[in-house]
């Protein structure tokens, strides 16, 4: 079957244009009289083996021109009658073989090598991940230079970086050896450093007696071991061990219910975010975010460096939960940090709020990450969990736009492997998820979002074509637009902005692809479809076009149109 292309283009911003020429009618009828065209002009002659397909062409005024083309109506069979049917926005199965959900992989001492890091690549890795709780900046640093060097070696590959803070952490002192709490057993913390004995290890947080109360229970380690507080002293909290284990140096410490009153960027926070900048990270994922003002505190600090990245809010804290719509509207997108969260809160309440989390950034547009323990076992062992697997699978199914690999990728035993499982397991559950020819509608965007408005029909139209969609942009937003509609196709975004592409390998669906754009738009097509046939990214005759955007990269009017045209390759 001949494979469709749709191509888009943006310019230096979003599409905002006004609709005025609009305002009379009402969302319900736009939206029908669009779709009653799309199907005249798309499959006006039912009887024939070939009719044209027309296109729109849509100015901020209002005015619709079109021009033709011809398509062949046997290729496109079940796309007629399920216009014919009356079945259009009905389901049908996601056929593609290109894996939307994208993989965050933790870099660490079993895979910050070049060839680690190419495997890793090449097993399925989209974002590297710097933990800066671990690792100093010389080895972060050379993390950085490893997979800049990956970058430029291809058109159509990239890694974005991710630069992950340490933020407030309450943590145990350094133990010489291992420590067995039994449950039952009495044992304390103090704030007085370098203390460790059997029964008593010091913590870094000076105000650890003033946070904690009488009948508090403390998780060691994320919930590995846990604690019943006793009695406190001006710099000792006496507890009881309630669930045992084996304390070791530098665990964390949380109170169930409670967070910490430190502040969200500590100072070692701001050496490393400076250290960020230097190194143009292409974003910084800020752990313990408890309310808006430290995402624009950072967003200020980042626009008086003249820094573009992105700020990536963990949700990990309870405080934070109270105040997710104005943290992740502040932000530029979320990781649902599953180890702390589920420490603060009930347990069972973190499989609920992942679901939310990812439903409120789908809503705003923002990218969203599903974290921790997705495949924990896989640090020790070569195969995961069945509930590992349908761990992965659900925040698939969810929506996430991606899924990250923290200890099994940078310290694990089987750090490709992991990487390779969660490909698969991504890969599978997208190929079995029912998905909407026409993708949810959001007619209030409409009213004063002109490109909002076309990346819905240009989604409409690729997934009832089945065809994959091509946009040229500078910003990279039309292409994130499309990301949040979901199409059934991947999304090629071609840019002749470094950073863009490294920034849209985040993003669902889309893959990034650097080309500089020449003055003629007919080369720059030619040559984008030219680089996707050599690749074997697409094939067939036929393209669907696209072009919208307030300042258009080849024209001096803002217009917005789609056409499906015959190209000679």
């Amino acid at each position: 079957m001949a494979a469709i292309t749709t191509i888009l283009t943006d310019a230096s911003a979003v599409a905002t244009a006004d609709l005025s020429s609009f305002r009379t009618i009402s969302d319900h009828s736009l939206f029908d009289s669009v779709t009653n065209w799309t199907k005249r002009r798309l499959f006006s002659s039912k009887g024939d083996s070939s009719f044209p397909i027309r296109s729109m062409h849509n100015t901020q005024t209002g005015v619709a021109s079109s021009t033709n083309g011809h398509f062949n109506a046997d290729k496109l069979k079940s796309a007629v009658e399920l216009l014919n049917g009356g079945a259009l926005g009905q389901v049908k199965m996601n056929s593609s073989h290109r894996r939307k959900t994208k993989i965050v992989c933790t870099i660490g001492p079993s895979t910050s090598s070049r060839e680690m890091i190419w495997k890793l690549a090449e097993a399925g890795m989209n974002v590297a991940r710097l933990n800066m709780s671990h690792g100093d900046h010389a080895s972060h640093q050379k993390t950085i230079d490893l997979v800049k060097e990956y970058n430029a070696q291809f058109e159509d590959k990239v890694i974005a970086i991710m630069l992950d803070t340490k933020g407030p952490e309450v943590r145990s002192g350094d133990v010489p050896r291992p420590i067995q709490l039994k449950e039952g057993q009495e044992f304390k913390f103090t704030i007085r450093r370098g203390v460790s004995t059997e029964d008593t290890v010091s913590v870094n947080y000076d105000d650890f007696v003033n946070d904690v109360a009488v009948g508090d229970i403390l998780l060691v380690d994320g919930g590995m071991m846990s604690l019943a507080v006793k009695s406190k002293t001006k710099d000792l909290v006496t507890c009881v061990v309630v669930d045992g284990g084996e304390l070791k140096s530098r665990r964390h410490l949380n109170v169930r219910g409670k967070s910490a009153t430190l502040p969200s960027i500590t100072d070692k926070d701001w050496e490393d975010i400076k250290f960020g900048v230097d190194n143009q990270v292409d974003f910084y994922a800020v752990s313990f975010v408890k309310d808006a003002k430290v995402v624009h505190e950072l967003k200020d600090y980042l626009k008086g460096c003249n820094a573009d990245i992105h700020v990536i809010v963990k949700i990990e804290s309870a405080d934070s939960i109270p105040n997710l719509h104005s943290i992740i509207s502040a932000s530029d997108g979320a990781m649902v940090a599953r180890g702390d969260l589920g420490a603060e809160l009930p347990i069972e309440e973190v499989p609920l709020l992942q679901e939310d989390i990812i439903r409120r950034c789908r809503d705003m547009h923002k990218p969203v990450i599903v974290a921790t323990n997705m495949l924990e076992s896989m640090i020790n062992h070569p195969t995961p969990t069945r509930a590992e697997v349908s761990d992965i699978a659900i925040a698939v199914r969810e929506g996430a736009d991606a899924i990250m690999l923290s200890g099994e990728t940078a310290h694990g035993k089987y750090p490709i492997k992991a990487a390779k499982v969660m490909h698969t397991v991504a890969l599978r559950t997208e190929s079995s998820l029912p998905l909407n020819v026409m993708p949810p509608v959001r007619f209030n965007a409409y009213k004063s979002h002109m490109g909002e408005m076309f990346a819905f029909h240009s989604t409409t139209m690729a997934n009832t074509l089945n065809t994959p969609i091509v946009v040229f942009t500078r910003t990279g937003s039309m292409a994130i637009l499309l990301s949040h509609y979901r199409p059934s196709s991947s999304i090629f975004a071609f840019t002749n902005e470094e950073r863009i592409k490294q920034r849209l390998a985040l993003y669902q669906g889309v893959i990034p692809i650097y080309m500089q754009f020449s003055d003629d738009a007919e080369e720059t097509f030619s040559r984008a479809l030219k680089l996707l046939t050599g690749k074997n990214l697409v094939e067939g005759e036929f393209i669907t076009l696209v072009q919208s955007g307030a300042q258009p990269i080849w024209r001096r009017e803002s217009t917005h149109h789609i056409q499906v045209r015959k190209v000679e390759l």
